[in-house]
């Protein structure tokens, strides 16, 4: 009798978790395939079209626009650029990130809160707009630049608007939030007694953040990595007002070619980004999986 009773619940229980999960998962999953997946597919779609100057693209399929990007040296160039700026603000991130999230998870004060919302802040602000601040900073006659003239360390502005380096500092500024609440979200998990154990054992500071910290912290600091990687690839913004039009990243090259009503080779690029981009995260993924797992 029991038995019976049991599989008919089971068995009236199961219909209703279905229906409930796809109940669930049915907005979003319609919302992400019409809004996200049919553009990409289209687009995918004419990146292999030929452009023409009195109908904008030919219907045919031809992997012209690929080999014409792979084949010139300023299309890889611009690539090779988009993924040095990326990871170089990865990791700055990351170095910069980790010890301020780490204080963040373990403070005690009571301005905790107020000290997140800070870190929170930059998030309400556009990236064009921060981009502007940092163009009245790096100008030659911004405030560095008066500054260090008006005290005598230099006597001639120095050219830092519409190099590599504004546009990485830029990013930074963009991305570091991101990578701070990731990790701060993740260490807070990590029980404080683990860390007390390991210094009662004798190891120091650098001993328990590499044999401790540092593997527990992992699945934040994958995605901490994932996500800056992620933004720094597709940033337009920041590279265009800090960079200026001789500084080319993958972004603004994009919107450049449907600006010259140039679809299919626009089209390719932008799937050579978003290539790149899912390519390198998931290798990454995997490589420091599998470094931590021995």
């Amino acid at each position: 009798m029991a038995t019976t009773a049991a599989a008919q619940f089971q068995s009236d229980e199961k219909p209703t978790s279905v229906l409930s999960a796809t109940t669930l998962i049915g907005p979003a999953t319609v919302f992400v395939v019409a809004g996200l997946l049919l553009p990409l597919a289209i687009l995918f779609r004419y990146s292999f079209d030929k452009v023409d100057a009195r109908r904008i693209m030919i219907d045919t399929f031809s992997f012209d626009n690929y080999v014409k990007f792979f084949s010139d040296p300023y299309y890889t160039g611009v690539l090779a650029t988009t993924l040095r700026v990326a990871a170089l603000c990865t990791v700055i991130c990351l170095a910069m990130g980790l010890p301020l999230a780490y204080v963040l998870a373990r403070t005690q004060s009571r301005y905790k809160n107020v000290l997140i919302m800070l870190v929170v802040l930059p998030l309400f602000v556009g990236n064009a707009v921060r981009a502007a601040g940092w163009m009245t900073l790096f100008g030659s006659k911004g405030f560095l630049n008066v500054t260090l003239m008006q005290i005598g360390i230099i006597t001639q502005p120095m050219q830092i608007m519409f190099t590599e380096g504004a546009v990485i500092a830029g990013i930074i500024a963009v991305n570091l939030p991101y990578m701070v609440l990731t990790l701060q979200s993740v260490i807070e998990g990590i029980n404080r007694n683990v860390e007390e154990a390991a210094f009662s054992l004798g190891a120091g500071p650098a001993t328990m953040f590499r044999r401790v910290l540092l593997p527990l912290s992992l699945p934040g600091i994958l995605a901490g990595t994932i996500l800056t990687f992620i933004l720094g690839m597709n940033a337009y913004a920041t590279p265009v007002l800090l960079g200026g039009p001789k500084f080319k990243m993958m972004g603004p090259l994009v919107y450049g070619q449907f600006q010259l009503n140039n679809w299919p080779f626009g089209a390719s690029v932008a799937f050579v980004l978003m290539t790149a981009t899912l390519g390198l995260t998931a290798a990454a993924n995997i490589l420091v999986q599998r470094r931590f797992r021995r």
